[in-house]
């Protein structure tokens, strides 16, 4: 990933879904050739200099002090998700140079990623693995940060059926989401979870932009999805660790379930997530029938 263009982008973005109104500045009539604020707008919110401004929405974060993010953050009104994420964009810009290293072509989004300059296995702990599997009432599975899916418990590979039938050796949720005809389908709302796939990698290309494995998952879907590309170039990210999520399941139908999605600390990117449907529910019959379902499916 190109950090300069990454912050550049983003924080172009950003300006641009701000109105005045937003940002409390007078309106003096006129015509705004760009949509959002201006850059002096934005300095004079920031309490920094138009040229210094300037310098950074041009990509350079490098050496930028914790009051100058937190000012910029105040100013385009970021909320915790675009805060992180802006201060992981100047922490890689601060560290290493602004473009990203080339080497060999990136291998599939499968492969091991690096965490902290060193390789991340792409395997869990069979403690992990355990504790899943321990799950036997909810589906639940661990997933990276560019969305693959690391292990899972049976009643998650029953939820999650269609995916496992593709025929990936390591599933992606983005992958499925864009690629699959079957996705749309599956899903009351597929947009919004569209958005949040898109977001959730935009996180993890923050966090990690020397990632090979991300950026050929990005590349592919980049090429294959007009979708993807336009959410790819919106720059959103979001954190999504609760919420509502609906399924449409071919054996069981409809299923309305809450999600929890707790990170893992050790293991940055990582979160394992388990849906859980509300006690007594039509959806909680279903989920019974669903087990059912899986204890007698050979799930491969």
């Amino acid at each position: 990933m190109d950090t300069r263009e990454e912050v550049r982008e983003f924080l172009t973005t950003r300006r641009a879904k701000l109105s005045l109104a937003d940002s409390g500045l007078p309106d003096y009539g006129g015509v705004r050739r760009v949509p959002g604020l201006r850059r002096q707008e934005v300095a004079m919110l920031a309490g920094v200099s138009v040229e210094y401004y300037t310098r950074l929405e041009r990509g350079n974060l490098a050496g930028v002090s914790d009051q100058v993010l937190e000012a910029l953050a105040r100013a385009l009104r970021l909320d915790d998700a675009e805060y992180e994420h802006l201060q992981n964009l100047a922490r890689i810009a601060s560290s290493r140079p602004t473009t990203a290293r080339r080497g060999a072509a990136p291998p599939r989004a499968g492969g091991a990623g690096t965490v902290g300059g060193r390789k991340a296995s792409s395997s869990v702990r069979p403690s992990i693995q355990r504790l899943l599997d321990s799950m036997v009432g909810v589906p639940a599975f661990v997933r990276n940060g560019r969305l693959d899916i690391l292990a899972i418990n049976r009643l998650g590979r029953a939820l999650y059926s269609e995916l496992y039938d593709s025929g990936e050796a390591q599933p992606n949720l983005a992958r499925h989401c864009f690629l699959d005809p079957r996705a749309r389908a599956s899903s009351k709302h597929w947009q919004k979870a569209a958005e949040t796939n898109v977001a959730l990698l935009h996180i993890e290309a923050g966090r990690d932009p020397d990632d090979a494995g991300l950026m050929g998952l990005v590349g592919e879907l980049s090429t294959r999805s007009q979708e993807f590309r336009t959410l790819w170039a919106r720059r959103d990210v979001r954190h999504h660790r609760a919420g509502f999520k609906s399924f449409h399941h071919p054996v069981v139908g409809e299923l309305e379930m809450d999600f929890d999605a707790l990170s893992l600390p050790d293991l940055p990117g990582w979160t394992l997530t388990a849906y859980s449907p509300r006690p007594g529910s039509d959806s909680a019959e279903k989920l019974g029938l669903l087990a059912s379902w899986a204890a007698t499916e050979v799930l491969a």
